[in-house]
């Protein structure tokens, strides 16, 4: 980690991950269903982290062109955008939705879901960045050997699909580290700037924060959705798909409750009878209208770090301040 100064005399925080990046500090905003949105990744740039378009948020890739010049007219500062390769019988155009990341100039891609290796040769001979979201440490080094440049490695806290394998990033950050050259990024259950000097002290070089974000300003969700996540805790999430070995962590409410029973019920259930109440259509509406009950609202345990509400800038500055002063061993009061 190097501190530099700008011309304007603030300093920088420098990692490979920065470096690779181009941002001033090492922190990302996770590519997020519904939230990632021009609004909250040209704001988490513009404050000096890397902002993330989440592609399939958009119904098209014609869709994600225009989200793309949106965001760049709002920020003159790298932005990334979020592919997710779903396990699903019907995939989306992913082609069609790399092409469009590729002619619209983005040079850095976040991926998550299945192995991105059909697409890796094709997105590095355009020039573009890739950061792959794991949550185990094999699989970030078959990442690795695949070609991609940065692994997000996800700890078992995180908000989303964490894997089967149940282990926390106390540990599986550093036993990444341990194995893993490229760098990499931390991911799951980071909301502050302790947090965030953990992750590095541990071996990583930068952090990657989803919940934490949503519960800003800027992101485009209801505010009721945002005061919820404040209101929690760290213990007011619910893991559900379990029977399915399709985890997913996500806020404890009557939805997710309601998923849990059925997937507990003697017998257990098929996924068609929970369908109704996970559709991705259903959670938009809950984070567009405020209705916390009214379908899933994806969550991390970082909720019990989440006291207040601010500007992707006053978060951000806030998180590097702090975790300079953890890093140098200082004491001081951590909101």
């Amino acid at each position: 980690i190097a501190e530099t100064r700008t011309d304007k005399g603030q300093s920088d925080m420098k990692t490979r991950v920065t470096d690779l990046l181009g941002i001033r500090y090492p922190i990302v905003q996770g590519g997020m269903q519904w939230v990632g949105r021009a609004e909250l990744a040209s704001a988490v740039s513009n404050a000096g982290g890397l902002g993330i378009l989440t592609g399939l948020t958009q119904p098209s890739p014609e869709a994600l062109v225009q989200e793309i010049e949106r965001c760049r007219a709002m920020t003159d500062k790298p932005f990334g955008v979020n592919l997710t390769f779903l396990p699903t019988t019907s995939p989306p155009p992913y082609e069609a939705y790399i092409d469009a990341i590729i002619d619209s100039g983005v040079k850095v891609m976040e991926t998550a879901g299945n192995n991105p290796r059909v697409f890796i040769d094709k997105l590095k001979a355009a020039g573009i960045t890739m950061i792959h979201k794991c949550t185990t440490v094999r699989h970030a080094l078959s990442a690795e050997r695949a070609g991609v440049d940065v692994i997000s490695i996800d700890g078992f806290e995180c908000a989303g699909h964490p894997g089967e394998e149940d282990v926390g990033g106390l540990v599986l950050f550093a036993a990444a580290a341990r194995k893993v050259d490229i760098p990499l990024i931390a991911s799951g259950g980071v909301a502050d700037g302790r947090g965030m000097a953990a992750a590095l002290a541990l071996g990583c070089e930068g952090v990657n924060m989803g919940t934490r974000f949503v519960a800003t300003r800027e992101a485009p969700v209801h505010d009721a959705i945002k005061q919820a996540l404040v209101a929690a805790d760290e213990t007011q999430t619910n893991l559900i798909f379990r029977s399915f070995r399709n985890s997913g962590r996500v806020l404890k409410n009557a939805i997710s409750d309601q998923v849990v029973a059925m997937e507990n019920r003697p017998g257990g259930c098929a996924f068609a009878d929970v369908h109704p109440l996970v559709a991705g259509q259903r959670g938009r509406q809950a984070l567009e209208s405020g209705t916390v009950d009214g379908g899933l609202v994806w969550a991390s345990q970082a909720m019990g770090l989440i006291n207040d509400i601010p500007t992707c800038a006053d978060l951000i500055e806030r998180m590097v301040a702090d975790c300079r002063v953890a890093l140098e061993g200082g004491l001081r009061h951590f909101q």
